[in-house]
């Protein structure tokens, strides 16, 4: 990126519009699950399905966006982000129609190959469009957007709107902002420049290429700390919900507050340690997130903090690393280890290892535990998620920032 002139307003615009973007990919991914204590008596679904319903997800999301990664590498971005939104808002509201089980895993397989595609190309386009110096802060605060409005927002909005209206209502108003998003970045986001002349930001053109990305110890590393996070990210969210309201026997609302209150606390460190591992380090940053997110799980196996709600709300508000982790492991620390032509390949890579084990493999390990050994087991194997991302951090080598 050497010689590159960066327009601070135009970066700002663009980081503005590719928030509210990804927070809409999060509200439709995780609506599903904050619904599960809602649908499954209707449609009559076990655990084991519900964990399944995650993991097609996870698993289509994976392909698309490695594969779909790599092609906005080669044909640029907007071809691919612009359809992808719109794609998955539509079928945001088809899930509302669902009747059977059957119905839902054909939509939310679907869901996953526009969603994945979402993800890589938005975080290259931001690669691409951030003046180094602001990076990591830029990074931060989109994928942040999960937190805030997948994480805080969707628990409460959707479980609010189905205890009023239905479960099937909730869908359809999640998807109202997947338009209005895909609408804005259809307007007023560019496409990046490519630099041609610059030799290492060349379109990648070979197998030869592609390959050279295994080649990196942190892409390595990022790959297996990408499966803790993502484990500790779906087996929490898919059995928290199940854990309060059928073993604390908590009301669906009082999980949606729960949740919502820790979503909020990811919100603020999603955005604010990728911003300050701009200066100490991104390994330094996520050695800190791995220790504190594993309170967030073995917090709520905690019975007598649920005679104090505000307090045990607190506690996972102050707790929740997760969208900084996702910043600094999916995106930040491999596509900094990589030509900038192959960020988004990159990203893809990393992503589709950590769904395919972390979100599609372990809720149905979280399932099977759960039916043999108890509800609170899946929480335990979240908290074991982290610890994983801690080893591979202690591996890791910092990222070099490119100029």
């Amino acid at each position: 990126m050497t010689g590159r002139a960066f327009s601070q307003r135009y970066e700002t615009k663009v980081v503005t519009i590719l928030f509210l973007a990804w927070g809409t990919v999060f509200l439709d991914r995780m609506s599903l699950l904050y619904l599960a204590p809602y649908m499954a008596p209707e449609l009559h679904l076990s655990h084991q399905q519900i964990a399944q319903l995650a993991s097609v997800l996870a698993v289509t999301w994976a392909l698309s966006s490695l594969m779909l990664g790599a092609v906005s590498d080669h044909y640029g971005r907007r071809i691919v982000l612009i359809p992808a939104i719109f794609l998955f808002s539509g079928l945001s509201w088809m899930s509302g129609f669902a009747h059977s089980f059957t119905h839902l895993l054909v939509i939310r397989g679907l869901m996953g190959l526009a969603e994945g595609s979402c993800w890589s190309t938005i975080n290259a386009i931001l690669e691409e469009s951030s003046h180094p110096s602001r990076r990591g802060r830029n990074v931060g605060f989109v994928v942040s957007a999960a937190a805030l409005v997948g994480l805080a927002v969707a628990p409460v909005l959707t479980t609010q709107v189905a205890a009023r209206y239905g479960w099937r209502y909730a869908f359809f108003v999640a998807a109202i902002p997947g338009i209005v998003s895909g609408a804005l970045v259809w307007a007023l986001v560019k496409e990046p420049a490519r630099h041609a002349d610059s030799e290492d930001v060349k379109r990648p053109s070979s197998l030869g290429n592609y390959a050279s990305i295994l080649r990196s110890r942190n892409v390595r590393l990022c790959c297996l700390a990408a499966t803790g996070f993502m484990c500790w990210l779906y087996v929490q969210n898919v059995f928290a919900p199940l854990y309060i309201t059928e073993v604390e026997h908590q009301a669906a609302t009082t999980a949606g507050f729960l949740l919502g209150a820790t979503g909020l606390g990811s919100f603020v460190f999603g955005f604010t340690l990728p911003w300050v591992s701009d200066h100490i380090g991104r390994r330094r940053a996520l050695l800190i997130m791995a220790v504190l997110s594993t309170v967030v799980p073995t917090i709520l196996l905690v019975p007598s903090l649920y005679q104090h709600l505000w307090l045990l709300a607190a506690i996972l508000f102050l707790t929740n690393g997760g969208e900084a982790m996702a910043a600094l492991v999916i995106v930040l620390l491999p596509s900094e280890s990589v030509p900038a032509g192959l960020a988004a390949t990159a990203i893809g890579l990393v992503t589709m290892t950590g769904e395919l084990i972390g979100a599609t493999l372990m809720p149905s390990i979280g399932a099977a535990l759960a039916d043999r050994y108890g509800q609170a087991m899946p929480l335990w194997l979240a908290a074991a998620g982290t610890g994983l991302v801690f080893l591979a951090a202690l591996g890791m080598k910092e990222s070099d920032l490119r100029e």
